[in-house]
């Protein structure tokens, strides 16, 4: 048996949708001029069986599930592809409106690592999200670990990495949760975590891009992040300590 793809996941965080909401065509439509070839036409049954969607277009149009939209993907075992959106009650910051979310899947191989950015971006600018991140498979564990409630009794924290609050507990909808190997920050979520001030942030500027709203995608390593890498981790601690807010850590 051919072993299991390594896959990059994304997420991204925005308001909920709201009446004849046209967010998830445009995300479904922006994800796949951003990844060559990609056709989003397949969706999967109950027994996780391929369904073909001739019509999809009118199909994500007129499903609403969970507050978003339903489970999309390719027809590619060897390449797989997916999207899927929900909304989420709990808010972007404590006491806030539900958040609708977005979460997709793609290979982690040379065509999938060239086009991340640029689907994390159309993702983003799609969903107008407020902030979003693209990491590798087994990433998201790590970053759970890091998760407190306060009062928590103390514990080591994984790699040396920052305690985070609970996204429950963050003070502003603006503040990311925490740090990705690309991030996607609206140009508010980049104003109110600092972001750039060109005399520290010229490394991360080396790596970043504007998008057409005026946010950014920020990558912080050249390869994905891996937790055995010291240069790696280095990176990461650098960037959270570059970013106090990031994860509510600090208020100023």
């Amino acid at each position: 048996m051919a072993a299991a793809p390594r896959l990059l996941n994304l997420s991204v965080y925005a308001p909920a949708l709201e009446g004849d909401d046209r967010r998830p065509l445009a995300i479904v439509h922006g994800m796949e001029r951003a990844l060559p070839d990609l056709r989003l036409r397949w969706t999967l049954s109950e027994k996780e069986e391929l369904i073909a969607l001739p019509h999809r277009d009118e199909w994500v149009a007129t499903h609403r599930a969970d507050g978003g939209f339903p489970f999309l993907c390719n027809d590619d075992e060897s390449r797989p592809v997916t999207l899927t959106g929900w909304e989420n009650p709990s808010g972007l910051a404590a006491g806030g409106p539900p958040r609708f979310e977005v979460h997709a899947t793609l290979p982690q191989d040379p065509g999938g690592l060239t086009a991340a950015g640029a689907v994390l971006e159309a993702i983003g600018e799609g969903a107008r999200a407020v902030w979003g991140q693209l990491s590798p498979s087994g990433y998201g564990e790590v970053v759970s670990q890091q998760f407190r409630r306060p009062g928590d009794a103390p514990h080591v924290s994984p790699h040396g990495l920052p305690w985070l609050k609970l996204p429950r507990y963050n003070p502003a909808p603006e503040l990311p949760h925490y740090l990705g190997w690309l991030n996607y920050w609206s140009d508010a979520s980049a104003r109110a975590i600092g972001f750039p001030d060109p005399a520290r942030d010229a490394e991360l500027l080396s790596r970043a891009r504007r998008t057409e709203t005026g946010g950014w995608v920020v990558q912080l390593t050249d390869a994905p992040l891996d937790f055995d890498n010291p240069t790696h981790l280095d990176a990461l601690l650098r960037a959270y300590g570059r970013f106090p807010k990031i994860g509510g850590r600090s208020a100023t």
